[in-house]
């Protein structure tokens, strides 16, 4: 649990490390001499840089599959129990991992690229072997984010719409709160009137009783908010994400236009001015912030994106029901996602800021098609979520008038999801 914790608060300082820089290099342009803040410099963010690749490279490959055999150990066989014997078998365990890894990338480097320089850069392992392994981790993060981001930023729309209260239009919630205790009530003595030994009947009546009080508490939380939060939050919230979205996508199309005509505009095109020698945006302070702003959205929307995917959909953690194994998974997840956010931010021009230290170090950023397929899928990717996100309803209702609801069609599960009553016939719910 200890270094699970220690991993997160990595990928929250991964997270937290390109905002940083950006800010400090506007406080360095705007106050230049000030005495108060010498303190902060281009060699202080660029260690920070280091370290925070120190620690990702350490907490992916040594302390998360230390937790993860440590977990799975007994200790070997005629050695007493406990913590010291469950500790060598974790310890012996990573020596063998890391030289089957060591031997996969030695034979592939034999087979791909059999040279002299090849070989005894293998032998460094600090300089060439783990960076390369961390760029490689990198570009896998790179491409989880290109298909959980533009999930996510169609998802937040859904995710938000039921944080908050929406307005009612033509409802009439003390009807609507009059027929659900009506509900209620009668599940419950249904519930009351079947007998203890049909386990399977009151497994279900239990689940249906939890529905529909959790339909009762929204129903409640919307009669209770204000006119104010239920006509002007919500509509604001939705309209500032729209505008967000779009902001995101504007900026992947004119980055596409940079990279097409400006050799500049690689990740790896230009040495960067340094830190508090030149802003990093046109419009300066308030260009810097809205980057800010956007790269926290694109982050959000990636961990949204990535617990919507019908792969991830059992691993997201639940309260008092999650194993420790999908806790060191789900922290691994968010620390691959928040390492490749700055090499994601980078490549998609959301940001013009340099990455600093072993992040800058990868050779598939000085790639031009990757980084142009790059650009070009996501932001194909992200209008065709968009796209259909804000015409399911449409392509619901025309698929209804045509009468082909009936087919299937729709991808949407709440359609065609029944559930057997207690008399035997089907209930839509």
């Amino acid at each position: 649990l200890f270094l699970s914790t220690f991993t997160l608060a990595v990928s929250a300082g991964a997270v937290l490390l390109l905002p940083f820089s950006i800010i400090s290099n506007e406080i360095l342009l705007s106050f230049p001499q000030n005495y108060y803040i010498q303190w902060l410099n281009g060699s202080l963010i660029h260690g920070l840089w280091n370290l925070a690749s120190l620690f990702s490279n350490l907490c992916l490959f040594v302390l998360m599959p230390f937790a993860f055999f440590f977990l799975e150990s007994e200790g070997f066989a005629g050695l007493k129990k406990g913590i010291r014997a469950r500790i060598l078998e974790t310890l012996v365990m990573l020596i063998l991992l890391a030289l089957l890894i060591l031997g996969i990338v030695w034979v592939a480097s034999a087979l791909i690229d059999n040279d002299a320089a090849s070989m005894e850069s293998l032998y460094d392992l600090w300089e060439f072997y783990l960076p390369y392994l961390y760029s490689c981790i990198s570009l896998m993060g790179c491409l989880l984010l290109l298909l959980c981001t533009p999930v996510g930023l169609s998802r937040m729309f859904t995710v938000m719409g039921q944080l908050l209260v929406k307005p009612t239009i033509l409802e009439d919630l003390d009807e609507q709160m009059y027929i659900i205790t009506l509900e209620e009530e009668a599940i419950q003595r249904r519930l009351n009137g079947v007998s203890s030994t049909v386990e399977y009947q009151t497994v279900e009546l239990e689940r249906e009783l939890e529905k529909v009080k959790s339909k009762k508490t929204n129903l409640e939380r919307r009669k209770k908010a204000s006119a104010w939060e239920r006509n002007l939050v919500y509509p604001a919230v939705m309209i500032l994400l729209l505008i967000e979205t779009s902001i995101s996508v504007l900026l992947v199309a004119l980055n596409i236009l940079y990279l097409l005509v400006d050799e500049t505009a690689m990740p790896k095109g230009s040495g960067g001015p340094g830190i508090g020698n030149a802003s990093l945006s046109t419009f300066g302070f308030v260009g810097a912030a809205l980057e800010i702003i956007l790269i926290f959205y694109l982050m959000v929307s990636s961990v949204v994106g990535f617990y919507s995917l019908r792969f991830f959909e059992n691993f997201t953690p639940r309260k008092d029901d999650t194993t420790m194994t999908k806790i060191i998974g789900n922290c691994v997840s968010i620390l691959v996602l928040s390492s490749a956010l700055p090499v994601m931010s980078r490549t998609l021009g959301i940001t013009r800021f340099d990455l600093l230290g072993d992040f800058g170090r990868f050779n598939w950023l000085g790639n031009f098609y990757i980084v142009l397929s790059y650009n070009l899928l996501f932001a194909i990717m992200t209008t065709l979520c968009l796209v259909r996100k804000f015409t399911s309803a449409v392509r619901e209702e025309l698929l209804k008038a045509l009468g082909l609801d009936k087919l299937h069609l729709s991808n949407n599960p709440r359609d065609s999801e029944t559930k057997p009553s207690a008399n035997g016939h089907q209930k839509t719910l």
